[in-house]
């Protein structure tokens, strides 16, 4: 019941909306329908469904107040609680769908001219009210068009013109979701995508689609039946649905003669030739049995497989087959919508992740940069020092006081300023840890990568998986129905499209790998740099060590005389005193 409630308050919607109601219930000539409206409406829809009006019930409903009846206390809960849980299902659709269309044609339709007459226009409007979407306002999307257009065309005896649908469906995505039920009817109308078809086929073609879609036939043709009395063969017009074969005079369906119930029970078979009738074959049901006599044999085959096709739907407790693919289509629909935006979610945390390491090591190379620039300084400072001190002992050779106090200033100067230096090493060490860590962090984007396409291979095995299925499925019900090779079709169409989004989806991953590679190359220059710099350091070290004067280890001392100062015993003896002297002496002359 939950479904026939939404098909009917699609077209309930159409007559309500027709109304023009604003919220405080007024129309646009500003009389106050508040009450009327409802009331005709509802009086209406008691009638085409069969359902006890209750007047009472409609004015205790909509007391007087602010809100007016198209507000959340206003005639959809009214329609609810009133109408529609009180449907039985025991009314005439195609009745109560006129009686919609009457309340909304007048207003909505196009009064341009159109190639289909009014009764078409309003099986295209009904068509429109069992393809569209479950949403509000209602329209119909791009796949559900193509389907529609492919069965008028397939009823129409023409060749689908996939090529100029696809050109109409690129421009119809750029602007909007879909089409209501008056832009399809004028779509349909102008015959762009019937051309060279004359308005008797168009008619024909729609009333065909009507029929299956709306009527639920599933197959219709005039058969001989042998009568159970008088046991002769008369010809009648049979129209096979989900759950029974009805039989009349002529295909008008103005003279019904009889209805052949099926159920679960039912079973149909082949008869051989007899009483100078051909292409016999035997409806069984619990009470009775039919015997009836196809035109030819080809007939006869597409009856029995109808026939039997509906008896196993019965026996699965499956709806029709159209139905049954249209929830299909919308499950498929639904499904690929929810992967794409998963899909589209997790690139953009991709992106959102690539980026935020890429500032990370923007920011760790401008550190290693000033960290650099400030070694190099400190380098061509040390440098300078050094010159300055080697001047300083040329000049203080003469008082030994002097040199040694300098020397001791110098000796401490330089162990302070190496431990500074040994601690921007160490600094430099850090940085190179978070190097390391920013390089793991890299390591991880990678493995998220590759769970994306840990993902997309997933994706593509699960589309695998649902194209052999279908086919396995059109197999089935190839000698069946003949519209399931539309279906197929469009499913095959939909896994193009799914291919094409998965495609772009392993360019955006390659994007990320090109952006990645590029991040290490610029950490390799990094990683050399600090390379360098430690290099320059151990240089340094060297020469420091190198220098005599500047850094002396503690040893014993020697046994010749001591020299004797004012502060004790000198820390070197005479002899190492003239020695160092000729020393300084023959470096002085050749800088000279």
């Amino acid at each position: 019941m939950v479904g026939l409630k939404e098909e009917l308050l699609k077209s309930i919607w159409h007559a309500f909306t027709a109304l023009d109601l604003d919220r405080s219930g007024k129309v646009s000539n500003g009389v106050n329908w508040s009450l009327s409206c409802p009331q005709v409406l509802s009086h209406n829809l008691c009638t085409v469904l069969n359902v006890p009006h209750d007047p009472v019930a409609l004015e205790e409903h909509f007391r007087d107040d602010d809100e007016g009846p198209v507000s959340n206390q206003g005639y959809m809960p009214y329609l609810n609680k009133f109408i529609l849980e009180k449907v039985q299902g025991n009314f005439d659709k195609v009745e109560f769908n006129r009686m919609c269309w009457t309340l909304c044609a007048k207003k909505n339709l196009s009064k341009s001219p159109l190639l289909i007459s009014d009764e078409d226009a309003f099986k295209v409007w009904v068509i429109f009210n069992f393809l569209s979407e479950d949403k509000y306002p209602l329209i119909i999307v791009p796949e559900e068009i193509e389907y529609l257009l492919k069965k008028l065309t397939e009823a129409m005896g023409a060749g689908w013109q996939q090529e100029q649908f696809d050109h109409y469906k690129i421009a119809l995505n750029t602007s909007r979701e879909g089409l209501s039920a008056w832009e399809l009817i004028d779509l349909i109308g102008s015959g762009q995508f019937s051309k060279g078809m004359d308005r008797q086929t168009v008619s024909m073609a729609i009333n065909e689609v009507f029929n299956e879609l709306i009527l639920d036939v599933l197959k219709q043709g005039y058969m001989l039946k042998k009568g159970h009395k008088r046991k002769n063969w008369t010809e009648r017009w049979f129209v096979l649905k989900p759950n029974i074969i009805s039989y009349y005079v002529s295909e008008d369906l103005k003279d019904k003669k009889g209805d052949i119930i099926l159920d679960g029970n039912c079973c149909v078979e082949a008869l051989p030739d007899k009483d100078g009738k051909k292409c016999l074959f035997l409806i069984k049901c619990l009470d009775k049995s039919f015997e009836i006599s196809a035109s030819d044999k080809k007939k006869k085959q597409e009856w029995i497989q109808a026939i039997q096709t509906t008896v196993n739907l019965l026996r699965a407790g499956s709806p029709p087959p159209h139905k049954e693919a249209r929830q299909k289509r919308k499950e498929l629909r639904q499904k690929l919508l929810a992967e794409q935006e998963e899909l589209e979610r997790q690139m953009k945390e991709l992106q959102t992740a690539n980026e935020n390491k890429q500032k990370e090591l923007e920011t760790v190379r401008k550190q290693l940069e000033a960290a650099a620039a400030r070694a190099a300084e400190e380098e061509k400072k040390r440098l300078q020092t050094q010159v300055e001190l080697q001047d300083r002992f040329s000049l203080e050779l003469e008082r030994e006081k002097l040199v040694r106090q300098k020397m001791e200033e110098q000796v401490a100067q330089k162990s302070s300023e190496l431990e500074q230096y040994l601690q921007r090493v160490r600094e430099l060490e850090e940085m190179y840890k978070q190097l390391q860590e920013a390089l793991e962090d890299e390591k991880q984007a990678r493995q998220d990568e590759e769970t994306v396409r840990k993902l997309q291979a997933r994706l593509l095995e699960e589309e695998s998986a649902k194209r052999a299925e279908l086919e396995k499925w059109h197999l089935q019900q190839q000698q069946t129905i003949q519209m399931t090779e539309a279906e197929k079709q469009e499913l095959e169409n939909q896994r193009l499209i799914k291919e094409q989004a998965l495609q772009v989806a392993m360019q955006q991953l390659e994007q990320l790998e090109l952006e990645r590679k590029e991040a290490l190359e610029q950490y390799e220059e990094v990683k050399k740099k600090l390379e360098t710099a430690a290099n320059n350091t151990k240089s340094w070290k060297d020469k420091v060590a190198h220098h005599e004067g500047l850094i002396r280890l503690i040893e014993p001392g020697s046994k010749n005389p001591h020299l004797i100062t004012n502060w004790g015993p000198a820390a070197f003896t005479e002899a190492e005193l003239e020695q160092r002297q000729k020393s300084w002496k023959g470096k002085k002359a050749t800088s000279e």
